[in-house]
């Protein structure tokens, strides 16, 4: 079949929703900042006015930029008014998502030992006081040794937190929180399984507070590298298999 004789084909137009092009053009508005933080937004009857289109195809957009955190409506108030997406509805969608990518234990202790050593560094130079007393009372916490498991994992999940905090630096607090919760379920069995774990995790807590402390940078660096070495070493005694999907709680 020569060139003239080929049918000619062209690809199918993809009809977005309405509602989702009102929901595209008022984030645009957020995220360009053209719209701040705690500005109302007009009433629905005023929105649908304005972009021709039907009140319901309205409310469906605001439900959608509801659940991306891009607005919210505050309580007495019939109207939307502009937020911010919170850290932890953020970091949960990235956990999720992530459970459905089937990632391994494996993958995220490797994550950690990757990004954890370079927070630590960061906080020792950026810490301040109260950040210090924030990692020390959560190393005083977990070091009490008479919480239940559960509770046990929550505040060695907390002691990462709170050096993640003290970097004063919100993209690596985001970075570090979907880990954090994808790290929970294997701490919550090495912690039941293996004797010695509690003790170490505390006595790594209680260096890398000291070398904050200090702002020593290398030693902070140096203490989290072994502290997140050690979890590989509690897993293995735990016979726990670090090819296992990570599951959602």
């Amino acid at each position: 079949m020569s060139v003239e004789d080929a049918p000619v084909r062209f690809d199918q137009i993809l009809m977005e929703p309405a509602y989702r092009k009102v929901a595209a053009a008022i984030g645009e508005r957020i995220l360009s900042r053209s719209l701040r933080e705690g500005e109302r937004l007009p009433p629905e009857t005023e929105l649908a006015r304005q972009f021709g289109v039907n009140r319901s195809t309205v409310r469906e957009a605001l439900r959608e930029l509801e659940s991306g955190g891009l607005v919210k409506r505050r309580p007495g108030s019939k109207l939307m008014s502009v937020s911010r997406p919170q850290h932890d509805a953020i970091a949960e969608g990235v956990s999720r998502a992530l459970v459905m990518h089937d990632v391994t234990f494996l993958e995220v202790w490797e994550a950690l030992t990757i990004i954890e050593p370079p927070i630590a560094e960061a906080a020792a130079r950026t810490r301040t006081a109260e950040d210090l007393a924030g990692i020390t009372a959560a190393a005083e916490r977990f070091a009490a040794q008479n919480a239940a498991t559960e509770r046990a994992v929550h505040y060695a999940a907390e002691f990462f937190r709170s050096v993640g905090r003290a970097t004063h630096n919100q993209v690596l607090g985001l970075a570090q929180e979907p880990l954090l919760q994808l790290l929970e379920p294997s701490l919550r069995v090495m912690i039941d399984k293996v004797p010695q774990a509690r003790s170490r995790i505390a006595t790594a807590q209680k260096r890398i507070a000291e070398a904050l402390q200090a702002r020593d940078v290398d030693g902070a660096r140096s203490w989290m590298t072994k502290h997140i070495r050690d979890f590989r070493k509690g897993y293995e005694i735990a016979k726990i298999d670090l090819e296992l999907r990570v599951t959602a709680d």
